[in-house]
């Protein structure tokens, strides 16, 4: 489900009244691909729901460039929205997840192992909460910016997997 941030907080309200784990986590998801899936298959293993937050488009234009997103922020949450591993897709307009995070109280951050978790933008937020955050692995050669060069350098011809 694309719910708004309030929204979202009501049903991350109803998981852990629950009892439920709300696990999140946040991209620009410009470009889907198997490193993405696979960031998301283990943030969802760690709990019981998955929450994903979104960068709107202006946001990723001010933190990737002019040329980006390729692909609009609704459809970028329909696609995250169809997976299976996720639960839950909220859009922010910030340059960083940080009062999204803090408004929605998840139980567990994830990151990619890009990040080191001093690194990670929501931490204090998320431990203050008695929290935790989790760094997960990347899948080795994948990236939306090293696919956008490999599609540049193909010249219109075939792509191999990395």
């Amino acid at each position: 489900m694309i719910l708004t941030p309030d929204q979202a907080r009501n049903q991350i309200r109803d998981w852990q009244g629950a009892g439920d784990r709300v696990v999140f986590t946040n991209g620009c998801f410009d470009l889907l691909h198997p490193g993405h899936l696979a960031l998301l298959e283990a943030a969802r293993d760690l709990g019981d729901h998955l929450v994903v937050g979104v960068n709107s488009d202006t946001s990723v234009r001010r933190l990737k460039g002019p040329e980006r997103p390729l692909i609009p922020e609704k459809d970028r949450a329909r696609l995250l929205d169809g997976l299976k591993p996720v639960d839950l897709v909220v859009v922010f307009s910030e340059l960083t997840p940080r009062s999204l995070i803090a408004r929605l109280g998840p139980d567990i951050l994830v990151k990619g192992g890009d990040y080191s978790p001093d690194q990670v933008v929501g931490r204090t937020e998320v431990e203050a909460r008695g929290g935790r955050v989790v760094i997960v692995p990347l899948v080795p050669g994948y990236s939306t910016t090293a696919l956008l060069q490999r599609l540049k350098n193909a010249g219109g011809n075939s792509l191999d997997t990395p």
